[in-house]
């Protein structure tokens, strides 16, 4: 290798860098790597020509640049970090149909929450709005709490029959409108 310009011992030395950093790292990383440890070279030293103090030179710098490599890495998390690829997509929002179902499930609350007396549409929209039992219970001017768990109880009851007997399902056959299950042929 005698009679080699320092630019071709740069060349073939790189190589042997890329080839070492690769083999404890990603090809990425180890490219990255091996760039740093040639500008090193280039701006820090450029007055070392020789073949046999460039290369321990050149390695050792690569030596302290994987492990500020390693520690920035460390510092950031990055090694338990899951790939993006490997998350599921978010679904942007129910399809059609179940937007269509659910919309209709709320009409069918609203009529049958319409049905009901007014103290249970009081209570529920007192629920609705957040406020807690105890505070239900001075905004209708109550005395006693179990008054209010017992016309809580009876009005979802109360709902609950004016729904068809079910929460989930809501039964529409004989109201004039046609079943969530019934398709459109």
């Amino acid at each position: 290798m005698a009679g080699l310009t320092r630019e071709e011992i740069l060349r073939q030395l790189r190589e042997r860098i890329l080839a070492f950093a690769t083999s404890r790292g990603s090809r990425e990383g180890a490219e990255d790597v091996a760039q740093d440890v040639l500008m090193v070279l280039h701006e820090k030293y450029p007055h070392v020509t020789e073949l046999t103090q460039l290369v321990p030179l050149s390695f050792k710098i690569l030596r302290f640049k994987m492990l500020d490599h390693h520690r920035k890495t460390l510092r950031r998390g990055e090694y338990n970090q899951e790939s993006v690829n490997d998350q599921p997509l978010k679904d942007p929002g129910d399809d059609p149909a179940m937007q269509a179902e659910q919309k209709e499930r709320v009409t069918q609350l609203i009529a049958a929450l319409q049905q009901l007396g007014e103290r249970c549409q009081t209570l529920f929209r007192l629920k609705l709005e957040g406020h807690t039992f105890p505070e239900i219970m001075q905004i209708l001017g109550e005395h006693s709490i179990n008054t209010i768990y017992t016309w809580d109880s009876r009005c979802r009851k109360e709902l609950l029959s004016v729904m068809g007997g079910q929460w989930e399902t809501i039964p529409l056959e004989g109201k004039g409108l046609r079943s969530n299950r019934e398709t459109v042929g």
